[in-house]
């Protein structure tokens, strides 16, 4: 099955790290924000119903702005001062996954493509834990125009590897947004699940492979 495959494409959030141990410390954080991020979630719900945009920033502070009751300049302000500079500093203190660098290695040995596709801007993780030198492309849907699970995101992933969609393999950890993304943008999808999600979840079957760690899934590309 995965013969073809050239390139292999992540997700970041909740995919190269536990969603959990960023979850506990933005407790506070989200709290003292807590009225933004009722507008914020709203808001972005629309957007990942959202045909692909020429201003996806533009779009989503009028969407904001109308909700909040404050003008586009001032919404989109708030946005970049708490959804995205104000999340970063969380992020130094955040671990990936175990082995998720050792993936990233050993895939490059091999030959294979590498490439970031997520919905929050990658530049928020800083180096992204050392992955970064083992990429061939990085990229934020939201400078695409569009979030997942639209295929138009995943359309310009392959073209900026320079391949099929199916030589192109994505990992993730949603199956509304990652894998039925990926899957319909014509690439083959992996997902990283709980094994408790992997007993239990009748919808996992929709990856072509689903794991649990990073050492089992380099095990089964290789």
């Amino acid at each position: 099955m995965f013969g073809e495959i050239k390139a292999v494409a992540f997700d970041i959030d909740g995919t190269l790290y536990p969603s959990f141990s960023l979850y506990i410390r933005l407790v506070p954080y989200i709290i003292r924000h807590l009225k933004f991020y009722l507008h914020y979630n709203k808001v972005r719900r629309i957007m990942h119903r959202t045909a692909p945009l020429p201003d996806f920033y533009e779009y989503q502070a009028r969407l904001m702005a109308e909700d909040m009751g404050c003008s586009a300049a001032e919404a989109r302000e708030q946005i970049k001062k708490i959804a995205y500079d104000g999340l970063r500093p969380y992020f130094e203190k955040i671990k990936p996954f175990k082995n998720a660098l050792e993936v990233f290695k050993k895939l490059h040995e091999k030959g294979f493509k590498l490439a970031l596709l997520s919905d929050f801007p990658p530049s928020q993780k800083g180096d992204i834990w050392g992955i970064i030198p083992y990429c061939d492309l990085i990229l934020g849907t939201e400078e695409i125009g569009a979030l997942k699970p639209s295929k138009y995101p995943f359309g310009i992933l392959a073209i900026g590897l320079e391949l099929e969609p199916s030589q192109i393999l994505y990992v993730g950890n949603s199956i509304k947004f990652d894998v039925r993304g990926a899957k319909n943008a014509g690439m083959k999808a992996a997902i990283i699940a709980s094994p408790l999600k992997r007993i239990f979840s009748k919808k996992i079957k929709e990856a072509d492979i689903s794991f649990s760690n990073y050492r089992q899934f380099l095990d089964v590309v290789l």
